[in-house]
């Protein structure tokens, strides 16, 4: 049987292009995953990175704990959240957020705390209030930070989402999951390399939606 799994093609392109509404499918699933998990955790460190700009104080404990979360293994955060939202999208979706919010909060407390001086002098002349500043200086000249938070968060979570799979919910990661169970290498290469591309294209993305938005930096770069 081993010899017979080894004389086996690497990748058998028929398996392939006879299952390409799976390979599809768990696309879809992996890029709504990823996407969403990104989103929530976007919105998330951006309210607690407000809550630490505005009271100093919270920066440390929101750090703490986001940190704890960070160093928790994926899939033993996975299995302690299963006997509470079962397993489910839910349960995907709360440990990949978990492990994106302290690299946004990090980064966007970072990116606003980098706004040079004179520019807060100049807005505060200008009279702008300390919520206007923000809002309207400080915050649009720390989108490069942000973005670069964004990237690592993203390649993170494309990774991460393949571990998932354990629970039901990998999007990529059940071919990577099938592959592995049947002694198979075709869909764990397919899942493999799709992975690595998404991961690829999603970074070539933010860079180019951060040259977009914020052309002078890279001019400055």
């Amino acid at each position: 049987m081993m010899l017979a799994q080894v004389d086996q093609p690497f990748v058998r392109w028929g398996w392939v292009f006879d299952h390409l509404d799976l390979i599809w499918g768990q696309t879809v699933e992996h890029l709504v995953l990823t996407g969403a998990a990104v989103g929530i955790g976007l919105v998330l460190a951006g309210i607690l990175a407000l809550v630490a700009l505005r009271w100093r104080w919270a920066f440390q404990p929101i750090s703490w704990v986001a940190g704890i979360l960070y160093t928790i293994p994926s899939l033993a955060l996975f299995v302690m959240l299963i006997p509470i939202t079962g397993l489910s999208k839910t349960t995907a979706l709360i440990g990949l957020v978990s492990y994106t919010l302290l690299i946004l909060v990090h980064n966007i407390v970072a990116g606003v705390e980098g706004v040079p001086p004179e520019v807060r002098e100049a807005a505060s002349g200008m009279g702008y209030s300390r919520w206007g500043m923000l809002l309207r200086v400080e915050l649009p000249l720390a989108v490069p930070a942000v973005i670069a938070g964004v990237r690592i968060a993203t390649v993170t979570t494309i990774g991460l989402v393949t571990v998932a799979a354990l629970i039901g919910e990998g999007g990529l990661g059940q071919l990577i999951l099938m592959g592995l169970n049947r002694l198979f290498t075709t869909p764990l290469v397919v899942g493999a390399v799709l992975s690595l591309a998404l991961a690829l294209a999603a970074d070539a993305s933010l860079v180019a939606a951060e040259r977009a938005l914020v052309p002078w930096a890279g001019r400055r770069s």
